[in-house]
């Protein structure tokens, strides 16, 4: 089973072609819809429906994967849940980049000051990071520097910050699953 969160653009057309494109790995994609909006009510209503998808599935390495704010709530949705996550140019400071997008973007250091210590060093190696060369929205430099102590990156010359085709990473994202 994959489970995919979509970005801020919830209701991109894009977010179907990428669940048709994860099917090729693995029958069983799922996405889960959040609100994008409310970052405390999203963490709480992420968590639930993930942990509820894991236990009515009976697949012995579920992977979580997202793009943009997807990859956030990826990461760290799959690190509470204990499965490995994939992140597409992951917005990791939606605190900075959901300005004047967002009523509360702030909610989001709250969430960052009630995560475990240290998280990523405990999260080590149970996710990739593939990064867009040509990212428009995020800086994923900084991106880079933030994650490569703890996760392999993967950067990718084609495509933009809504990673549209993910085919020539599927072998990878396959691998990475079926190893956890």
């Amino acid at each position: 089973m994959i489970i995919y969160l979509h970005g801020f653009d919830a209701t991109s057309p894009g977010n179907y072609e990428k669940v048709l494109q994860l099917q090729f790995i693995d029958p069983d994609v799922r996405m889960v819809s959040y609100s994008t909006v409310y970052p405390r009510q999203d963490m709480s209503h992420l968590l639930k429906e993930v942990h509820r998808q894991i236990t009515t599935s009976d697949d012995p390495a579920p992977l979580i994967c997202g793009v943009g704010l997807g990859g956030y709530w990826s990461e760290r949705i799959g690190y509470l849940c204990g499965i490995r996550q994939v992140m597409f140019n992951p917005n990791l400071f939606p605190e900075e980049t959901m300005q004047g997008k967002i009523a509360r973007p702030e909610e989001y250091v709250d969430i960052a000051s009630k995560c475990v210590t240290e998280f990523r060093k405990k999260n080590a190696r149970k996710c990739i990071c593939i990064l867009s060369v040509n990212d428009e929205v995020m800086d994923n430099s900084r991106t880079a520097s933030e994650l490569k102590e703890y996760y392999d990156i993967v950067w990718d010359e084609q495509q933009s910050h809504k990673f549209k085709d993910l085919s020539s990473h599927l072998q990878l994202i396959k691998a990475f699953k079926n190893a956890g």
